[in-house]
């Protein structure tokens, strides 16, 4: 079972703390070893992230991994512009932080260091991560693509990955463009993951997303549903053959994600109009049930739901493919998959297609 894990410290520290009294001839030192330990990041076997904020004075993010260097869902609180978060971290990983917009930025973790975030409010995909080479990689990537195409931008993912691939950075871009993408190039995906492999053998991200990426290609748009059984949260029993005879939507959401909140009240009033033409089963990705019992009843979602407080490690998300919040793929009357990953538009105006 996910459990909620908190940082030490969600706020900056009070100006002066930890000082004491500290006598004149000593001042010096101090203060020189405070830059020494500044500049030397993190202890050992920690992490810390801190960030200013223009343009914003107090919120709330929200962070996760979807490797494991955090169980469930952290809250960083800003104050006065400012955030200090400090988490125990022994291996290399990822940060998602998610801001008030629902928009995300990735992090990279590493033991003993320290990084800045930093940024104006009105301009989130402009912010700047320094302190490690992952970090100011990614950022300057992120740069790079403000303005791109979406297929310029894979283009520059495909180039970043081949110049960068030992770099963590690599790895995350690896599973945005082809594990996450709903119908990524398969092809230059196979030629890309056996360039991380060779670069990165003992990275165990790397033997995951390979992983990710065998289960991507069995479950592509013409490959029928795979077997599988689970529980939904009212005590049902939700398997391939429970969705079979009708046009079918399994789905990812959760209660931290507005977009996948709005996908399930879509799909939901769908299926209602639907007669019965449509079945839906849905995956909370939620760490704890209390918070997706919370939005099954506020949006009164009478379909199955699944809530296994696995988060990303939830099985369910390998068997059918699904990497992301919102993800989502179609299935026919005879079991095939027909789409995978369309957004909430597009995935309303597939099915009202389907069901005329």
């Amino acid at each position: 079972m996910k459990i909620y894990h908190r940082p030490k410290h969600t706020t900056p520290l009070p100006a002066g703390r930890g000082q004491g009294r500290v006598c004149r001839a000593g001042v010096g030192l101090f203060f020189l070893l405070s830059l020494l330990f500044t500049a030397c990041g993190a202890p050992k076997g920690e992490f810390r992230l801190e960030g200013h904020f223009l343009k914003m004075n107090q919120a709330e993010f929200y962070v996760y991994s979807p490797d494991g260097v955090i169980n469930g869902i952290d809250t960083i609180h800003l104050a006065g512009g400012r955030f200090t978060y400090e988490i125990p971290c022994t291996d290399e990983g990822t940060l998602m932080i998610v801001f008030p917009n629902f928009s995300e930025h990735p992090v990279f973790a590493e033991s003993g260091t320290s990084v800045s975030l930093n940024g104006d409010a009105s301009h989130l995909k402009e912010l700047s991560a320094e302190g490690t080479e992952a970090n100011k990689l990614i950022s300057g990537f992120r740069l790079q693509t403000a303005d791109a195409s979406p297929v310029e931008t894979r283009k520059l993912a495909q180039q970043f990955i081949e110049n960068n691939p030992r770099s963590i950075a690599a790895v995350y871009l690896f599973q945005k463009y082809y594990i996450q993408e709903a119908e990524p190039d398969i092809s230059q995906g196979t030629r890309l993951l056996e360039i991380l492999r060779k670069s990165q053998p003992d990275n165990l991200s790397v033997s995951r997303i390979e992983t990710l990426f065998g289960i991507k290609k069995a479950s592509s748009v013409g490959q029928s549903l795979p077997n599988f059984s689970a529980n939904g949260m009212n005590g049902q029993t939700v398997s391939r053959s429970s969705l079979a005879g009708s046009y079918a939507v399994v789905s990812t959401f959760s209660s931290w994600n507005y977009e996948s909140q709005e996908q399930q009240r879509q799909l939901s009033r769908i299926a209602r109009r639907s007669q019965g033409r449509l079945r839906l089963l849905s995956v909370s990705l939620d760490a704890n049930r209390s918070e997706c019992k919370r939005v099954v009843s506020r949006d009164t979602l009478s379909h199955p739901v699944v809530c296994d407080q696995l988060m990303f490690d939830s099985p369910l998300l390998a068997t059918f493919g699904l990497q992301t919040i919102p993800d989502n793929i179609i299935i026919d009357k005879n079991g095939k998959i027909i789409a995978h990953g369309l957004n909430t538009e597009d995935l309303k105006k597939r099915l009202n297609e389907l069901l005329k």
